[in-house]
């Protein structure tokens, strides 16, 4: 079983997928290394449309097999990169919101714009400099003898994705798992601060957000909480709202309306439409989950949440968001971080979608395979789903 490019092809997507996001795409214009984002975007792209013909060939070419195994080692190393880019990111943010210590504050004298000379950052400038310097000629290298190879491009059978904005399918609220791995502590918080009045609150809504980066599982622990008994038996109404990159207001409200209603909202005007839903919570103790949050703008926020202020004392909201800002622009209390599974919470997962409710036990060498690529998933739940589907795939095309 050809598992090496069934990987590699999983796991260049997927990497290709972090590089698009809009989280360090200012980071990186700042450092003045946007450009090389699209250079590695395009070159992998090109390497990734080779795939296909490389597993056809690995086994009777042994050249073509040293080949993937320089681009497993390369494709390892640049997700590395991709997280060393990612760190530094968060660590200049948080600096930025928080005041130096006392030994650090001679810092406070040197102007904003220069700030990327403290000198963590210059030594992180020059050792990302060097790396990115010998990514880009291994990149070259790779791509090179691909084509010496004469791998034939193939479209169609692998995604090739672009450097734009990942746009992702709409979510909804039923759960599509037949277990769910190391997020029973996170299910009971959520469900705690959802069931728990609040006397001190000013408002008759509370927000909750689940915060965490893309991919680690926000949405399936919404569905989770959503659908548990206790929840069920508490809210008068529910209603699911996937929100995603466009904030469109009347959109989200009309979503609304219609889960609480089980009716369609007519209305193409904003005021008819939040109307109808505010008569609707009128007096009602509502559960709202809205799903993948970006938008970060109060002005917005603060049309959208009209219609909830005659809900019922205890109504709640959930926010599902990867930005921490748009959690404190909604006026959050408490915010729940989620955290990447565990090795063997990820173990799992991987394994219910690579092999299904097949035994395994008698196939150690499959086992031992599946756990190595369930560790390059580095506890995100969204690549253990996504490699396993694909060794599912590639098992079943060759039973």
């Amino acid at each position: 079983m050809a598992i090496i490019e069934v990987f590699l092809g999983a796991f260049l997507t997927l990497l290709l997928d972090k590089m698009a996001s809009g989280e360090w795409l200012e980071f990186l214009r700042h450092e003045g290394i946007h450009t090389q984002l699209s250079n590695w975007t395009n070159t992998l792209s090109q390497i990734q449309v080779l795939l296909t013909d490389a597993e056809d060939k690995q086994l009777t070419n042994r050249a073509v097999n040293l080949w993937l195994d320089d681009l497993q080692d390369l494709a390892y190393d640049l997700d590395d990169l991709v997280d060393d880019f990612f760190t530094e990111a968060l660590r200049r943010k948080l600096m930025s919101e928080q005041p130096q210590a006392s030994s650090s504050k001679v810092w406070t004298f040197i102007p904003t714009c220069c700030s990327n000379l403290r000198p963590s950052s210059v030594m992180f400038n020059f050792e990302m400099r060097s790396k990115i310097e010998e990514i880009n000629t291994r990149l070259r290298n790779s791509f090179e003898q691909g084509s010496k190879l004469y791998l034939v491009k193939i479209i169609g059978t692998t995604p090739t994705p672009t450097t734009k904005t990942w746009q992702r399918p709409e979510s909804t609220s039923l759960i599509d798992e037949p277990h769910i791995y190391g997020r029973e502590h996170d299910q009971s918080k959520i469900i705690e601060l959802l069931v728990r009045g609040d006397e001190s609150s000013h408002s008759n809504v509370a927000v909750i957000p689940i915060v965490g980066m893309g991919g680690i599982g926000k949405t399936t622990l919404a569905q989770m909480v959503y659908n548990h008994e206790t929840v069920q038996k508490h809210f008068d109404l529910k209603a699911w709202a996937c929100v995603s990159n466009e904030f469109d207001i009347l959109r989200i409200t009309k979503a609304i309306y219609d889960s609480v209603t089980s009716q369609t909202c007519s209305f193409n005007n904003l005021d008819h439409a939040q109307v109808q839903l505010k008569q609707a919570l009128a007096g009602k103790k509502f559960l709202i989950v809205l799903d993948d949050v970006w938008n970060n703008k109060y002005s917005d926020w603060n049309v959208l949440k009209k219609p909830f202020s005659d809900g019922a004392q205890d109504s709640k909201i959930v926010v599902t968001t990867r930005n921490r800002d748009v959690a404190r622009m909604i006026g959050a209390v408490k915010l729940h971080d989620i955290e990447v599974l565990s090795a063997e919470d990820c173990w799992s997962l991987f394994a219910q979608h690579a092999f299904e409710n097949r035994s395994i036990d008698a196939n150690p060498n499959l086992v031992s395979v599946g756990r190595k690529i369930a560790e390059k998933c580095k506890g995100l739940p969204l690549a253990a789903k996504a490699l396993g589907g694909l060794l599912l795939c590639k098992e079943r095309d060759e039973e």
